[in-house]
């Protein structure tokens, strides 16, 4: 069952990059910023025309953003739990995120390692997750400020016991935007499919808004909803949301598409049943 739902999220990365090529090649003749005729060069002024078609909104800080982002992206959070203990997540499942084909984007998740405070949880890798963008439609601020995608997530069980799920999980979503002057709002939403345990996993519906208003050049503060419902598995009938206000600063420019975005927040419990009390979250962006 493993193997199957690796090889689902293979096939649909590889079908998604092979229906369109002639779309690529056409946007391609369009990039702009990006000087030289070499592989990177190119690939830079691919990025920049497809990126050309949608919003200029900064990414949120736990919402995953429906537009198209060529970056490298660490984080870290700091967890309390209702017990008083602390954990720390380094990295947080982010990683790589490229552009391949317009309007493709695949980003490869370098897995969080787990600092429990406790001794009864021990130190670990998580799982490594992988996400695959479609994006349907866009319109940058001057053709309707709006943006349609699909995602399809894969985690790959490649975590110890206490800090994985010990099964694939594919979680297909979608995701949204619309902007109006200054102020944008982003949203997904989207279930996991575990491989196996799913009575104890079960299938729970992940859902995201963000707020964001862009006060100055390079300032957006922001406020989140961010929302897991189980209907069924160990925790079914069971709620949990969290508000995340915030702040993401960026983009900082350095040479051409090179720059850096830094961002940060704290996650508040929202409702009475929740994993963890409250979070600091630290985002560290480079987009390229």
């Amino acid at each position: 069952m493993r193997r199957s739902t690796v090889g689902w999220f293979l096939f649909a990365a590889g079908l998604a990059g092979a229906t369109l090529p002639v779309r690529a090649r056409a946007q391609d003749t369009s990039g702009v910023g990006v000087a030289g005729g070499g592989v990177g060069a190119q690939w830079a002024r691919r990025a920049s025309a497809a990126q050309a078609d949608q919003p200029r909104w900064i990414t949120p800080l736990v919402t995953t953003t429906p537009r198209l982002e060529q970056e490298f992206r660490y984080d870290g959070v700091w967890r309390t739990v209702p017990a008083g203990t602390e954990t720390t997540v380094i990295g947080n499942g982010k990683g790589l995120e490229l552009i391949p084909v317009a309007p493709v984007e695949l980003i490869v998740g370098v897995p969080s390692y787990t600092v429990h405070r406790t001794p009864r949880s021990p130190d670990g890798w998580g799982d490594w997750p992988l996400l695959l963008k479609y994006r349907f439609l866009a319109g940058n601020e001057t053709h309707g400020n709006d943006i349609l995608t699909g995602f399809l997530g894969l985690t790959v069980p490649t975590g110890g016991k206490a800090n994985g799920s010990r099964h694939a999980i594919l979680t297909p979503a979608l995701a949204g935007g619309k902007g109006w002057g200054a102020v944008d709002v982003q949203t997904t939403v989207g279930v996991n499919i575990p491989s196996g345990n799913t009575a104890g996993l079960g299938h729970p519906i992940l859902y995201n808004i963000a707020a964001q208003y862009h006060v100055a050049r390079f300032l957006w503060p922001q406020v989140e909803a961010n929302g897991t419902s189980w209907r069924d598995g160990t925790n079914r009938g069971r709620t949990q949301l969290f508000i995340t206000p915030g702040v993401v600063f960026g983009r900082f420019p350095i040479r051409d598409r090179l720059g850096v975005t830094v961002g940060g927040g704290v996650q508040i419990a929202a409702t009475t049943y929740h994993q963890y009390d409250h979070a600091l979250i630290v985002s560290a962006r480079m987009p390229f």
